[in-house]
């Protein structure tokens, strides 16, 4: 019996005629993506001109149809988050309604090597084709990522080599104290006639009035709800006002007429990371007497010393409360400013119920949470007689004649001079340009041939020596500001005093704020009242 031969047969593909007709006769949806990413650039391959000549590129093709333009403007290629056009060119591919991108070349695509395998690889998958027209490859085609990846790299690298000019640009502007200003983003101040930063004075009265309302005790949220009332401008000119606004405006210097340069960095230019500059990537520059101030430098002094007192508050935890008294409260000033003469913990203001009425009283939170324990003595305090003893020295002291309120002022004042008495922060000054000079000359005179007799110890030694004078010079100038801010505060504490002596008025959370540092509760029958500037005041409860 004879063996059957193995036969192997190929299976025909499963023919469907209606499709390949349809096929056949069907035109190739084609689309066109263009970008234009600065100005300069616009002016010589505008957006009107690439929008023109791909329409009329596609249109003039019998066997395409027409899907549309997309084009994005004043956009960067490093990345396709911001770039909508792009993103919406990629679902409408998703969605199967382009066959094929027609772009001028890969560096217009994208100028991310990453990006540009990542969509050509997801396009080529759902068999969508890129035309670049530049380095005329189609990506479907074979070996052309091979091609795409070679010319990707390059436009990277230029996007690269771009984006290292532009930071050596911004450095040698930092370097001779050029200050740039983003006047549509920055409230208060507007390009003069002159191309230098003037004052806005409509801008600048809601930049004053943040000031003023956080000074007198205000807190973020109150700013802001008070911004948002009267209809104040923000600084991008829409929407409206936030905490973290309000807090950049009382942080920034720019107010007080100077201007730090480089504060923070971009990581890196294909993913535009920023950062907040340390001085250790990029120098940073400081620049006094820029522009017109806005603030008064005393005043930006006691904002920040004030900013940094509320977020350095004291925490202390209460039983039964979820977290602790550690956050600024500016409904009530004596939350801020009423402590225990026993234990020094913070008091609380409670509700009683007596009768059927509710009175507000204050209560040492150590008493309150553990009784007797820790704090044996300390008395509840009604809100409205301890209102009345803290206003009653307040007017007190209001009232003293001239001669007193002069020594006051001559006794505060002591604690404002400098220790060392004589301020050389000039000489500090002198001797560091000396060191620079001296250290510059060093390298100067180093040629390839006598490197070895470069004095290495003294280099060292100039170098150690800058930088303590550096830390002496930041010193002095902190000092110099912590006095100019008190002066300030005194000032105005003493114009206020001043004005009480023949205006008396009843008990304000705001006057409070601005001329107590603290209130003790000594005893049921007394107070001390603690001015700013150190002055103590006895005060009887009974006599208030």
């Amino acid at each position: 019996m004879n063996t059957p031969q193995k036969v192997v047969r190929k299976i025909p593909a499963k023919i469907n005629i209606t499709e390949e007709i349809k096929q056949a006769h069907r035109q190739l949806r084609v689309a066109a993506y263009c970008r234009v990413s600065t100005a300069q650039e616009e002016q010589l391959n505008s957006y009107d001109v690439q929008v023109r000549y791909y329409t009329e590129k596609i249109r003039s093709e019998p066997k395409w149809a027409f899907v549309g333009i997309f084009a994005d403007r004043g956009l960067s290629g490093t990345s396709t988050k911001k770039r909508d056009e792009f993103n919406k060119m990629i679902k409408q591919c998703r969605r199967g309604k382009i066959d094929m991108i027609i772009t001028k070349s890969i560096s217009r695509f994208a100028r991310n090597t990453a990006d540009v395998l990542k969509y050509v690889r997801m396009l080529k998958e759902i068999g969508v084709d890129i035309f670049f027209e530049e380095q005329n490859i189609h990506s479907t085609q074979p070996g052309a990522e091979f091609y795409i990846t070679i010319y990707g790299s390059i436009a990277q690298s230029e996007s690269e080599n771009i984006s290292a000019n532009v930071i050596w640009g911004k450095n040698q502007s930092a370097k001779e104290g050029k200050v740039p200003f983003q006047y549509k983003r920055f409230l208060g101040y507007r390009r003069g006639p002159d191309g230098k930063p003037e004052i806005d004075p409509e801008q600048a009265e809601v930049v004053k009035r943040i000031y003023t309302s956080f000074l007198a005790g205000d807190s973020m949220r109150g700013i802001v709800e008070m911004l948002d009332n009267m209809g104040a401008p923000t600084p991008g000119g829409q929407g409206k006002w936030h905490r973290s606004t309000v807090c950049s405006i009382l942080q920034n210097e720019r107010y007080k007429g100077d201007a730090i340069i480089n504060k923070t960095y971009v990581v890196d230019c294909l993913i535009k990371k920023v950062k907040r500059n340390d001085g250790k990537v990029r120098p940073m520059y400081f620049v006094e007497n820029n522009h017109p101030a806005i603030i008064d430098p005393a005043i930006f002094g006691r904002a920040q010393e004030e900013l940094a007192r509320r977020t350095g508050k004291r925490k202390v935890k209460q039983k039964g409360t979820k977290t602790e008294q550690g956050r600024y409260s500016s409904k009530y000033a004596l939350t801020e400013l009423l402590v225990c003469g026993e234990c020094g913990t913070p008091y609380r203001r409670c509700t009683w119920t007596v009768k059927g009425e509710k009175k507000p009283v204050w209560r040492c939170i150590n008493r309150l949470d553990f009784g007797k324990k820790y704090c044996h003595h300390s008395p509840t305090m009604a809100e409205s007689v301890l209102q009345e003893a803290v206003m009653a020295a307040i007017m007190h002291t209001a009232k003293q004649s001239a001669d007193v309120l002069g020594t006051l002022k001559l006794h505060i004042g002591m604690g404002l001079k400098n220790d060392d008495g004589e301020d050389n922060s000039l000489d500090i000054q002198i001797r560091i340009a000396e060191i620079g000079a001296e250290f510059k000359t060093m390298l100067q005179a180093i040629a390839t041939d006598t490197v070895e007799d470069f004095d290495e110890q003294r280099a060292t030694a100039l170098m150690a020596e800058k930088n303590s004078l550096e830390q002496q010079l930041a010193q002095l100038d902190n000092a110099q500001q912590e006095k100019e801010n008190t002066e300030s505060r005194l000032d105005e504490i003493f114009t206020i005093l001043e004005g009480l002596a023949n205006h008396p008025m009843e008990y304000d959370d705001r006057l409070v704020r601005q001329v107590l540092e603290c209130v003790v509760v000594e005893s049921k029958e007394r107070i001390k009242v603690v001015f700013v500037g150190g002055l103590e005041v006895e005060q009887d409860i009974e006599n208030a």
